[in-house]
C-alpha cells in the first residue's frame, strides 16, 4: 500500500517538474511512475506491484460497467408499464476472509443500482444482499462471484 502512495507522490512530482497540472499530466505521471517502480521492483521489496495496478484498474473498469448495465436495467424497470418485479434479500456466500475485501465487495455491491449489502455474518462467511429482482438469486450469486469477488481475490492476493 506503500508504493500506492509513493506512486501518487511521483506523480504529483512529475507535474510540479513539467509545470502542467492538468489532469492528463497527472494521469501520465501516475502510469509513468508505475512503469518506474515496476522496475526498481525487487529494491523497493513490492514484487507485483505492477501487475497489482493492473488488476486494481480491471477491478475499477469492471465496477464501471457493471454501474452501467445496472443503471440501465433499473431504468427500464423504472420505465415499464409493468412492473413485474420480485424484491428480496439472498444469502451470498463469501471466498473473500479479510476484512478489507469484504468491505469493498459489500460497498461495490450497494454502489450498483438495484442490490444492497445487508449484513454480514457473524462468522465473515455470508454477506446478505437486497435485490429489486431477485427473481434468480442463483445467476445473481453467480454475477457476484464470477465478477466482484474474483476481481477483488485477483488484485489484492
Amino acid at each position: 500500500m506503500i508504493l500506492y502512495a509513493i506512486n501518487l507522490l511521483m506523480a504529483i512530482v512529475w507535474a510540479a517538474v513539467t509545470g502542467s497540472a492538468t489532469l492528463l499530466n497527472l494521469i501520465f505521471g501516475f502510469v509513468l511512475s508505475t512503469f518506474t517502480l515496476g522496475l526498481i521492483r525487487e529494491q523497493v521489496n513490492g514484487t507485483g506491484y505492477l501487475t497489482r495496478s493492473f488488476r486494481v484498474a480491471s477491478l475499477a473498469w469492471l465496477f464501471f460497467v457493471e454501474l452501467a448495465k445496472s443503471a440501465w436495467k433499473v431504468a427500464v424497470m423504472v420505465v415499464s408499464p409493468k412492473v413485474d418485479i420480485k424484491p428480496g434479500i439472498f444469502a451470498y456466500p463469501l471466498t473473500v476472509t479479510r476484512d478489507f475485501e469484504i468491505t469493498l465487495l459489500a460497498n461495490l455491491i450497494t454502489l450498483t443500482p438495484g442490490t444492497l449489502s445487508v449484513d454480514v455474518s457473524d462468522d465473515r462467511k455470508t454477506l446478505y444482499v437486497h435485490a429489486i429482482d431477485c427473481s434468480d438469486p442463483e445467476a445473481a450469486r453467480r454475477d457476484i462471484a464470477e465478477g466482484f469477488e474474483r476481481k477483488i481475490r485477483e488484485a489484492f492476493e
